[in-house]
């Protein structure tokens, strides 16, 4: 084997041998994968952070001990098909998300991943916006369409609402017809007006129970007092979502008494949920916010970052 195809058969990814800060990230060389049995390899163009990926590098609490690589998000150029694939061909600009928990592996210049949850990147988007759809965006629309149903008039409150998924849930929330209360800061109140938010509360200033309710729909993603909060602003039988499910036991009893339903709720790879994303984000309904850009080889001082809104991105050379 001589030295080009020697090196056409690594790639660079960043891992991690111990659990840690932003600091444990370091450059590898290993070899690039092959895809099996309904697989597609992809040349990943972008990637983004997601607050699991933190949670993952500094306690493992998803994906056990390192070493691993992190990242789930993927847009990217299909490179390979394995056995069974027919709906990718080589060189299809495809994007998705890799199977959570223990899929993960997009900080890297190639990822396997199973082709089916992954779907054509609309034209529409660039590489870098569309790695920040798939997580946060599935986030979302599962929480929201798919556990809450919710539909034309419905009232629904967005706590996070400038985060990566918050933002995306404002948009979702709108296309379906749905009258949103937004939760941010001062600082993002403009912004998330700009989404399409009906109302803005600022939670540095005003308490949700002071400022609505009568909700039919809450979607959570912050924790501490918040689960309590917002079973007193729903209605009976309205639906409590939360990304953070441990938090809702606080808000159990209250729940019960109100007649609120609560669910936690750990986001999927899915198909159908791509598609659809796909379909409003072609349809210039929804619009990923990139609140900071990072190369890849700057991982660290991206996983450090702190965006005022949206999602940060990982662009692979």
């Amino acid at each position: 084997m001589n030295d080009t195809t020697q090196a056409s058969a690594t790639m660079r990814a960043f891992s991690q041998d111990t659990l840690g800060g932003p600091e444990v990230l370091k450059p590898v060389n290993v070899s690039r994968p092959a895809p099996g049995l309904g697989q597609i390899l992809v040349r990943v163009h972008a990637t983004s952070v997601n607050p699991v990926d933190v949670m993952n590098r500094t306690s493992g609490v998803f994906v056990g001990e390192p070493p691993f690589v992190l990242g789930y998000d993927v847009s990217g150029t299909v490179a390979a098909v394995g056995p069974g694939v027919t709906v990718h061909r080589v060189g299809d600009e495809v994007f998705g998300m890799l199977p959570f928990p223990h899929g993960l592996g997009s900080y890297a210049e190639y990822v396997v991943a199973p082709a089916r949850p992954f779907v054509r990147k609309p034209e529409r988007l660039d590489h870098a916006r569309a790695a920040a759809l798939p997580m946060a965006g599935l986030t979302a629309w599962q929480a929201l369409v798919e556990t809450a149903g919710i539909g034309e008039g419905s009232r629904v409150l967005i706590n996070g609402a400038a985060g990566g998924v918050g933002h995306l849930a404002v948009q979702i929330a709108k296309a379906r017809g749905a009258y949103v209360v937004a939760v941010a800061a001062a600082a993002n109140t403009d912004f998330v007006r700009g989404l399409g938010a009906d109302e803005v509360i600022d939670y540095t200033t005003t308490a949700i129970t002071e400022a609505t309710g009568d909700l039919d729909v809450v979607l959570e993603s912050v924790g501490g007092e918040y689960p309590v909060q917002a079973v007193q602003v729903l209605k009976p039988g309205g639906v409590l979502v939360s990304t953070l499910p441990p938090s809702l036991a606080a808000a159990a009893g209250a729940a019960a008494e109100r007649g609120v339903r609560l669910a936690g709720l750990f986001v999927e790879a899915d198909r159908l949920g791509m598609r659809e994303l796909a379909s409003l984000a072609a349809d210039g309904r929804i619009t990923p916010h990139i609140g900071a850009t990072f190369a890849l080889e700057d991982v660290a001082k991206a996983q450090a970052s702190r965006p005022g809104a949206g999602k940060t991105v990982l662009v692979v050379s």
